[in-house]
């Protein structure tokens, strides 16, 4: 599925909020069969698995955090295990971060969640 012009922005405004948060991105749009992983970086030696949500307007920041429902966390939780295993990684720690990316009428406003959900074990 391609990305709109606002959900491409806000990735792009997130990688550079990232890197100057000290993460060294390592890979974009990883798409596999089971979905997408927005952003894949390191930090301090951890692998940082980080879904960006980006949206428009009132309250869209909370909506954008809210977007992450726990269905969402499985299949992020089923792509970073593959990833890891793929990649040769599976001994490194890893987290899962959220970045809300809102454009509302005063200007935009990135907010980083660090380690935002654990792993979901229950993949059904």
């Amino acid at each position: 599925m391609l990305k709109g012009f606002l959900g491409k922005q806000g990735e792009d405004e997130a990688a550079l909020f990232l890197r100057k948060q000290g993460y060294r991105i390592v890979a974009r749009n990883v798409r596999t069969a089971l979905g997408e992983l927005d952003i894949v970086a390191h930090q301090h030696g951890v692998v940082c698995f980080v879904e960006v949500r980006t949206r428009r307007g009132k309250d869209s920041e909370v909506q954008a955090l809210e977007s992450v429902d726990e269905r969402k966390q499985r299949r992020l939780s089923r792509l970073a295990l593959a990833y890891l295993k793929e990649n040769h990684l599976l001994g490194r720690k890893a987290r899962f971060d959220v970045v809300s990316v809102s454009y509302v009428p005063t200007g935009r406003h990135i907010f980083l969640i660090k380690n935002a959900f654990d792993v979901c074990e229950k993949y059904n």
